[in-house]
This record gives C-alpha cells, structure tokens and sequence, in this order.
C-alpha cells in the first residue's frame, strides 16, 4: 500500500511503529494466556473442555478483544520506546537538522495512528462483537460463572403505548411475579392486566398468564372485570430483555446494538446505560490513537538525564491513568451523573488538553 506524499523516511517510521506495536501487543497477550490457563486448567479437565475449542473458541477470541481494549495503554508506550531510542541515537536531531521540520516528523506518526484507529473501529464494530459470542458460550459451557439475580420492580414501555410492570423476575423457572399490563392508547387508560404470576414460554415465545384479571375501562372509566386461571398473551418482551448485561450487549454488532439502544430508550429501560457505554466506547477508543500518540512523541523527541527510562516510566503511568480514567468515567453514566456521549469522552477530551500543550511546547 502507497500513501501519496509519504517518503522513504515516512515509512521507516510506520514501520518501526507498526512492528513494535503488534509485537508488544502480542507478547503481552500470549503473557496473560499462560497465566489464564493455569488459573483455568481445572475447570478445563474437570468439564473435559476440547483442546480445539480452548484454543479457537475461547483464546483465539480472546486475543482480539485484549488487542482492543489495552490498545490506548500499547500505542503509548510503542511511541515512547522507539522515539526515545531514536532520540537518544542522535536520529531524531539528525531528521531535524536536514531540514525537516518537527512538524512534518510528526506526519508518519499521525499516519500509523491512523491506522489502528480503522483497525480499532473495525475491531470493535464488527470483529469482537462475533469473537465474544463465541468465548461467551464457551465460558458458560465450561467455566463456573455466578448465577444471574433476579430482577425486582421492573417497568418497560412497549409499542403502542403499552406499559409493564413486574414486582420480581426469576430467572429459575422464568417467571414474573405480580405482573401488570396497563393499555394506555389514545391518551388514557383502556385496560388493565394484572396476574399473580407470568411465566415465559421460550419456545412459543408466549407469556403464560396465572390468576389473572382484566379491567377495561370505557370513556367514564367505569371498568368491566373479567378473571380466569390461565391465559396466554405475547409480548414484545422475553426473558433476556431482564438480563441484557454488559457482556451481551458485547456481542452486538453496530446494527443490532443501535437497535438495541432505540428498544431500550422506548421502553425507558434503566439498563440502556449499559448499551451506551458499549457504543460509545466503540467510537473514543480508535480516536484515543491520536491523542496518545500526539503525547508520546511530544515527550520521547527531546533528549532527557534520566534517557529512556524516564520517557518509559512517563509513558506507563500516563497509560495506566488513561485506561483507569476510561473506567471510571462509566460511573458517571451509571449512576446518571452525565450523559454518556459525554462520560465516555471524558478522558479523550482531557488527554487532547495535555496532548495540545506538550506538542505546542516540544519544539521550543
């Protein structure tokens, strides 16, 4: 591939970047597999786990996800650790001094940035989505996880202004316990469903309704009651509507989680946090590429006493602090502090202040 304007120093750059980025990424992934199958080997034997799914199903999507997520933390410190060596070898003094401006230097690094940000995207919107279905179903089929809780007080707005509301779910036998269904079409209130408990048929994909009442309401809102043991009534509402966790919605392409999302808000589902932060991190990891980039070359060009170990232990802890600052930005979502188009961002927004000012004052 041949990017037009990009010269044979360009691509001495790109290609230390690039080469030097895998190959940490890489190491440190195979690293972390070790230390992952002794941790797991037990269950492994015990739930007779086939070698070939280990290997394919579980840690080969595994690799992907990792990629992704400690990408910010690896782009750092892979700038920090060959610009300092060039820096320290005299190189980066001699591109100065031939004439190169420290701005033009700057373009190769834009342009590996550029990138893993489109391997990131691609990564995240469509890679890891079918990665993590598959290692999911191997955990739950050979790895001991929690048993889901069971929902309480649970309300869900459904098409045509239907509205739910269920006291308590149970994942056990699925059933909802103290169900209500309130038409409220037209502006007021035309029937009201309540029954002592709804279970989910998943194979029909039917509710079935026990010891249930049904008040219709006429335009004087006088009600006209009915009641019966059982009944049968469906739903745009299943079961994994009450358990849609962070770890599902990872499995969700850009498609079905923007579907997801636009369900969710309809409802006025608390639980659409969860789906925004899938999706916006999707967007701020690739562009965090830049802005740590940005940041390690304005501190690895300028020779320092402490060398490339001062430029290292800089790297590191400004890593670190990004990826920590990424988690905790999620609080501000989940507990409804702030949006999270804006949460999300957050470290992005920040970083960009400090990626700004040192290349501002890099030259100097």
């Amino acid at each position: 591939m041949k990017i037009k304007g990009l010269q044979k120093l360009d691509w001495y750059i790109i290609r230390k970047f690039m080469v030097t980025f895998f190959m940490s990424i890489l190491l440190l992934a195979v690293i972390i597999i070790i230390f992952d199958v002794s941790e797991k080997i037990e269950d492994f034997v015990r739930k007779e786990a086939p070698l070939h799914e280990i290997v394919f199903d579980y840690y080969l999507n595994f690799i992907p996800y990792f990629m992704n997520m400690y990408s910010p933390m690896f782009v750092f410190l892979t700038v920090i650790f060959f610009t300092s060596k060039m820096t320290q070898d005299s190189e980066v003094i001699a591109i100065l001094s031939s004439g190169i401006s420290f701005h033009r230097l700057a373009v190769p690094y834009l342009v590996s940035a550029a990138l893993i940000a489109l391997l990131s995207l691609g990564l995240g919107m469509w890679v890891i989505p079918h990665a993590n279905g598959t290692r999911v179903d191997f955990e739950q089929k050979y790895i001991p996880r929690t048993k889901v809780r069971i929902g309480h007080d649970m309300h869900y707005k459904l098409e045509n202004d239907h509205f739910v509301y269920l006291e308590s779910f149970s994942a056990y036998n699925n059933t909802a316990y103290n169900f209500t269904l309130e038409d409220l079409s037209g502006g007021r209130l035309r029937s009201k469903i309540t029954a002592e408990s709804a279970q989910y048929d998943t194979l029909s994909g039917k509710w079935k309704l026990r010891n249930y009442f049904i008040r219709d309401y006429d335009e004087g809102l006088r009600d006209h009651i009915r009641s019966g043991r059982q009944m049968d009534t469906v739903l745009s509402l299943t079961r994994d509507d009450f358990f849609l966790n962070r770890y599902t919605i990872q499995r969700l392409n850009q498609k079905e989680l923007d579907q997801l999302i636009e369900t969710q808000i309809m409802r006025g589902d608390a639980s659409v946090n969860q789906a925004l932060i899938e999706k916006n991190n999707r967007f701020s990891l690739p562009f965090s590429a830049f802005i740590l980039t940005i940041i390690g070359f304005a501190l690895s060009t300028k020779k320092k006493r402490g060398g490339m170990g001062w430029n290292l232990a800089a790297g590191t802890a400004l890593g670190f602090s990004y990826i920590l600052f990424m988690q905790f930005s999620e609080m501000f979502v989940v507990t409804d502090t702030l949006p999270a188009s804006i949460a999300i961002w957050l470290p992005n927004y920040l970083y960009a202040i400090i990626a700004a000012v040192l290349y501002i004052k890099a030259p100097k």
